[in-house]
């Protein structure tokens, strides 16, 4: 039981960093808030778009866990649709560039709670886009509506070990990243970000073709044998 829990704790964390890597509007304006105000205020930032993943994160395991019966018949589809959709996002996020929109932004003052507030705000309001790409990753990182539906208190206790996981894991990330900008902050310029970019959307690409190609190992075991 304890190994089955921790499993489920670390595919939360995978799944947690994965869909906060990429560098969206949000990771942009933590950025900018970072370089402009200070450490503090990107992480604090972060940590904000983490409260709010973790929100739709709750809201995808739910949905998943509700539809257990049919979701559980399609649980191959869904991988290689979730494999395409990861590895579309890579691709998508490889070919963008943010560093007209980090010139745009300019962070005046405003206290971390506001920072804080604004963040969760920004972020909750693009759920229709975000709860998709979280259900694909859980699919990519075999989480299912089964490990949590069923079993009835050891289902719940996988479920919160799940959603501790997700934010542990975004959390993490944000915190790091500010970090890590905040000590190159003086040698940090816009045009590195294109280049975070490229390693961010290649990785996810990876991730969505590995996904789509160890389903299909699965379906296939005796292939080559």
């Amino acid at each position: 039981m304890a190994l089955d829990i921790f499993e489920v704790l670390f595919r939360g964390i995978c799944v947690g960093v994965a869909a906060s890597i990429t560098v969206g509007p949000v990771a942009v304006l933590c950025i900018q808030r970072t370089l402009s105000k200070n450490r503090r205020s990107g992480i604090v930032s972060g940590i904000g778009v983490a409260c709010a993943d973790t929100f739709m994160a709750m809201a995808a395991l739910f949905f998943y866990s509700m539809l257990q019966s049919r979701i559980e018949q399609y649980n191959t589809l869904l991988r290689v649709v979730g494999g395409i959709f990861v590895m579309a996002v890579g691709v998508y996020i490889f070919s963008q560039n943010p560093v007209p929109q980090i010139r745009r932004n300019r962070a005046g003052k405003s206290s971390l709670w506001q920072d804080f507030a604004s963040i969760f705000g920004l972020t909750l309001a693009n759920f229709i886009m975000v709860i998709p790409y979280i259900l694909a990753f859980f699919a990519v990182f075999k989480i299912s509506g089964g490990d949590v539906a069923g079993g009835g208190f050891g289902g719940f206790v996988r479920a919160v070990f799940v959603i501790a996981g997700f934010f542990g894991g975004a959390a993490a990330w944000w915190t790091l990243l500010a970090c890590v900008i905040n000590l190159f902050r003086r040698r940090f310029r816009p045009r590195h970000m294109l280049t975070i970019n490229h390693v961010a959307g290649l990785l996810i690409g990876i991730l969505g073709i590995y996904t789509i190609l160890s389903t299909f190992f699965d379906i296939f075991p005796d292939v080559g044998h």
